[in-house]
């Protein structure tokens, strides 16, 4: 088991134990975030809403510049400091006495966030070796899978006290998390930063190649919502199939995750293989939609077995996809400009995500089969292009020459 989820010894081990702490926070605090919110600080759940749209709003627009930064600045500085900053912006929220400075507070913690988010991946591409920087992103993933559920089941217990100082507990350890994070980065082997260089400083901004591949990317990551949000919905007021089966189809999810997210990625580090990778992910997605299509019929025993068998192809298709995504954006990438490569990659998952609740809840719960169908079909034509993306970006990598460094 621990083979699965630990990497070799080196900076890649070190980097699966930075992120098992950074993850336990996040495992915590996304069940208790808007319980904290509501309860705690008395929002509304609109000024709730709205206090998340404009932290994802600040996140999208700054993912890029902080990538940057970190190129500038040597990503593992940046990480550092990003997570140590993280640590008073999170216990902040301690101290917020209404809406105006609860918005203040997530928005410079969406900013310190997006900074710590392109510095990772930048360290994990200036400290691994570009064959094996995505086997230990599939490392990383499995370790944040069991990371986040332990946080989620500690979550529960705070959920089962229901009170005010165990929530504002919970601030306070997710804020040590990301203290404890910022100081073991420092554990991290130095990276030189990258120097100035001619030309304009967001290249990235102008690699149309790239550019696509993020957005075809973030279109494909919406699978993620189909478990968090659209199933569940799904599963409880449009099909036979007892309550139980959400937790069911999320813990098959959560196991199959950590054991073959490593076994899938392999071969998958060219760009040319991932895009496959990504192709082949995106069909099995289009196939999990296509049972789950037909998975709201009166018996509940029926139901349930196409649920499962649903979500079986539905993770498939998820460990693929996501080591196609990650050997694109590692291999696409100028390495001289990992960070704000990464950054700008992040963002297609972050349009993703602001899309995809309203866009596919509306398909399944308003058209049924129908809409389930419909996502199939945009599932399997967005995979499709991955291969010419990766074609397109091969011949533009040969046709343009690199940066003058001054």
């Amino acid at each position: 088991m621990l083979s699965r989820v630990l990497p070799p010894k080196g900076p890649a081990r070190l980097l699966s134990g930075i992120t098992l702490v950074h993850t336990l926070g996040q495992g915590l605090w996304m069940a208790l975030n808007a319980i904290y919110a509501m309860t705690v600080l008395h929002l509304t759940p609109g000024q709730f809403s709205i206090g998340v749209g404009v932290a994802a709003g600040v996140a999208l627009a700054v993912s890029t510049p902080t990538g940057h930064l970190a190129d500038r600045l040597g990503p593992r500085s940046v990480q550092i400091w990003s997570f140590l900053a993280l640590g008073p912006l999170t216990a902040a929220l301690l101290a917020v006495h209404g809406f105006g400075m609860y918005l203040l507070v997530v928005s410079a913690q969406a900013l310190a966030y997006s900074a710590s988010r392109s510095a990772r991946m930048a360290v994990v591409a200036a400290l691994v070796p570009p064959e094996q920087r995505v086997a230990v992103r599939a490392y990383l993933r499995a370790t944040s899978n069991i990371s986040v559920s332990v946080g989620a089941v500690l979550a529960g217990v705070l959920l089962a006290l229901n009170s005010g100082p165990a929530y504002r507990a919970a601030v306070a350890f997710n804020a040590t998390t990301y203290l404890l994070t910022g100081l073991l980065s420092l554990l991290l082997p130095a990276v030189e930063p990258q120097p100035a260089r001619s030309g304009p400083a967001l290249i990235v901004l102008r690699d149309r190649p790239y550019l696509t591949f993020v957005v075809l990317d973030g279109l494909l990551s919406m699978h993620n919502v189909l478990l968090e949000v659209v199933l569940p919905i799904w599963v409880l007021h449009h099909t036979a199939a007892p309550r139980w089966m959400i937790a069911a189809i999320l813990i098959t999810n959560t196991v199959a995750v950590v054991l073959f997210q490593v076994r899938a990625a392999r071969g998958t580090d060219e760009p040319s293989s991932a895009a496959r990778a990504s192709r082949s992910g995106a069909l099995c997605l289009a196939l999990a939609c296509g049972v789950f299509a037909f998975s709201g019929r009166p018996s509940w025993l029926l139901a349930s077995v196409l649920l499962i068998a649903g979500a079986l192809a539905h993770v498939l298709g998820e460990i693929r996809q996501s080591a196609g995504s990650w050997g694109m954006s590692f291999g696409l990438a100028l390495d001289h400009a990992q960070g704000q490569y990464q950054g700008t990659y992040a963002m297609g998952s972050d349009l993703g995500k602001l899309i995809a609740p309203a866009l596919l809840t509306w398909l399944a719960v308003e058209h049924g089969a129908l809409g389930w169908l419909a996502m199939a079909a945009g599932f399997a034509l967005v995979g499709a292009a991955m291969p010419a993306v990766a074609a397109w970006a091969a011949r533009s990598r040969h046709l343009e020459p690199g940066p003058v460094a001054v």
